[in-house]
C-alpha cells in the first residue's frame, strides 16, 4: 500500500502488528515504546523526519487509552505530571529545531541513526547495572517487604530531593515529601528534547530517570509518564507537522494495534513488582538498535 504522504510503499498489516507489539510495551513499561516504533518504521523503509514525527502521532492515541487504565489501577500521579509538562513542551521544540537543521543540512538518517544507537545502549547498560544491584541487595524479610519497589540507587533520589534549589514542592502521591522543581524541570527538560529530536515519548529516558534520580515507584512513574506523553507527543505532533514529518496515515493505521496492546499491557503491570519490571525492560532497546543498525550498515 502506497502511503501518498511519505511516498513509501508500506504493509498495513505489518504496521498494525508493529503497533500492537509497541501498545503492549508502551502499557506495561510506561515508555512509549519509540525505541521500538521508530527503528522498526526505519526499518521498513520510512524516511527518518517521518519516523520522528509519525512516532511522536501515533503515541497520542495509544497513551491516552494506556493512561487511562493506569488512572484506573491508580498509577498516575497528576500534580508531577503537570510540573512535567511545564518544561517537556519547550524541550520538544528545541529537539524538532534541531532535527530541522539536520535535515537541511542532509546528514539526518546516519547522525540521527547514530544518536539513536548511542542512546538505546546506554541506556540498557545503565538499567542493567540498576537492576543487578537491585537484586543483590540484601533486603529485609517479610511480605511487605518483598513487594516494595527496591532500587539500588534509591541514595541518589534521596540526594536529589534534598537539593537546595527552591521552590520545593510535595508529591504525596509518589511518597516524596520534598523535591526541588528544578529537579523535575531538568528532567522533563531533557526528555523533551529528546523527544522531539528522536520521535516517541522518550520514556526510555524519562521512566527510568523518575525512578532513580526522583525516587518515584515505578508503577507511578509507569502510569504518569504515559499521562505526560499525551501532552508532549501531542505538541510534538504538531511542530513536526507545520515541518512536514509527519504521515498522519501511517500512524492512524498503527494505532489500530496499538490500541489493543496498550491495554493488556497496562492490565499486566499489576501481576508484577517494580524490579521485575525494570528487569524485563533491559533487552528491549537491544532490539531497536539491531534493527537500526541492520538498516544503516
Amino acid at each position: 500500500m502506497i502511503f501518498p504522504i511519505s511516498a513509501v510503499h508500506l504493509n498495513p498489516v505489518i504496521l498494525i502488528l508493529v503497533g500492537f507489539v509497541v501498545g503492549v510495551f508502551g502499557g506495561f513499561f510506561g515508555v512509549g515504546g519509540s525505541f521500538i516504533a521508530g527503528p522498526a518504521l526505519f526499518g521498513l523503509g520510512l524516511p527518518m523526519n517521518f519516523v520522528v514525527g509519525t512516532d511522536l502521532a501515533h503515541l497520542v492515541g495509544k497513551s491516552l487509552v494506556a493512561a487511562r487504565r493506569h488512572a484506573e489501577l491508580g498509577h498516575i500521579d497528576l500534580k508531577l505530571a503537570g510540573l512535567m509538562m511545564v518544561s517537556t513542551i519547550p524541550g520538544v521544540e528545541l529537539g524538532a529545531r534541531g532535527l530541522e537543521q539536520l535535515k537541511k543540512a542532509g546528514h539526518l538518517t546516519h547522525v540521527l541513526g547514530s544518536i539513536f544507537v548511542f542512546v538505546l545502549i546506554f541506556i540498557t547498560i545503565f538499567m542493567a547495572v540498576a537492576v543487578w544491584l537491585s537484586l543483590r541487595a540484601k533486603r529485609p524479610r517479610g511480605s511487605a517487604q518483598k513487594n516494595r519497589d527496591h532500587s539500588a540507587f534509591s541514595g541518589i533520589a534521596k540526594k536529589v530531593q534534598r537539593l537546595p534549589f527552591p521552590p520545593y514542592v510535595r508529591l504525596p502521591k509518589s511518597n516524596i515529601q520534598r523535591i526541588s522543581f528544578w529537579s523535575i524541570a531538568v528532567v522533563s527538560f531533557i526528555s523533551g528534547i529528546f523527544s522531539g529530536f528522536l520521535g516517541g515519548g522518550a520514556g526510555y529516558i524519562r521512566m527510568p530517570s523518575m525512578v532513580y534520580l526522583l525516587g518515584v515507584p515505578t508503577h507511578i512513574a509507569i502510569g504518569t509518564d504515559l499521562f505526560e506523553i499525551i501532552v508532549s507527543a501531542s505538541y510534538g505532533t504538531f511542530t513536526h507537522a507545520l515541518k512536514g514529518n509527519v504521515d498522519i496515515l501511517v500512524a492512524l493505521v498503527m494505532h489500530t494495534g496499538a490500541a489493543v496492546g496498550a491495554q493488556i499491557g497496562a492490565q499486566l503491570t499489576q501481576y508484577f513488582n517494580g524490579v521485575w519490571i525494570r528487569l524485563a525492560f533491559i533487552p528491549l532497546p537491544l532490539i531497536g538498535v539491531f534493527i537500526l543498525l541492520h538498516r544503516m550498515i
